[in-house]
């Protein structure tokens, strides 16, 4: 399967504990961020993110106003085999 270099960190940003969640506002809007273990955060494009899901490789727990994201056994086998590259 092929990723892009963006999909491919946002990957390995999790396998290395790195926490993506979605955050609503109170108008509904959505907004993606990468948090690390410091508590810096960056935000990712939603359309990155739709396109890992589309993959199969994330999935979350699909909260309100916040959704956390995790590595599904796919996406844990692919970040593996980047990882031995």
């Amino acid at each position: 399967m092929r990723l892009t270099a963006a999909q491919r960190r946002i990957l390995m940003a999790m396998r290395n504990q790195c926490t993506l969640k979605s955050h609503r506002d109170i108008e509904g809007n959505k907004a993606y961020r990468l948090h690390t273990l410091d508590g810096a955060s960056e935000e990712i494009p939603a359309a990155l993110v739709q396109a890992l899901i589309d993959k199969g490789m994330i999935d979350s727990n699909k909260k309100f106003p916040a959704s956390t994201y995790w590595l599904t056994e796919l996406g844990r086998q692919m970040v593996g085999v980047m990882h031995r590259m």
